[in-house]
């Protein structure tokens, strides 16, 4: 355990961070997960909805650098080649 006042701090604020980003991730894999449902069910509009969420998600957790851009960019393709294949 840390002596020093500011290193008491940053073990708060890194497990709180810490949380927040798991938290992230599992909304993101959730809605990754709906989005491949709505296709297994061959339901196009529900996968399209979802995929739009899942999109989002996906830029967003890029753009704070919880994920990779490569990571979003090649989930995105691999979901919209599963929702285009039900045609």
């Amino acid at each position: 355990m840390p002596q020093i006042q500011s290193q008491k701090k940053r073990v708060k604020t890194n497990n709180k961070r810490n949380l927040a980003v798991a938290a992230q991730k599992s909304a993101l894999k959730t809605s990754i997960k709906k989005v491949l449902a709505a296709v297994e069910a061959k339901d196009k509009d529900a996968a399209v909805a979802a995929y739009n969420e899942a999109s989002s998600k996906l830029d967003k957790a890029a753009a704070k650098g919880i994920h990779h851009k490569n990571y979003a960019t090649r989930q995105k393709s691999r979901l919209s080649r599963a929702i285009n294949a039900l045609g």
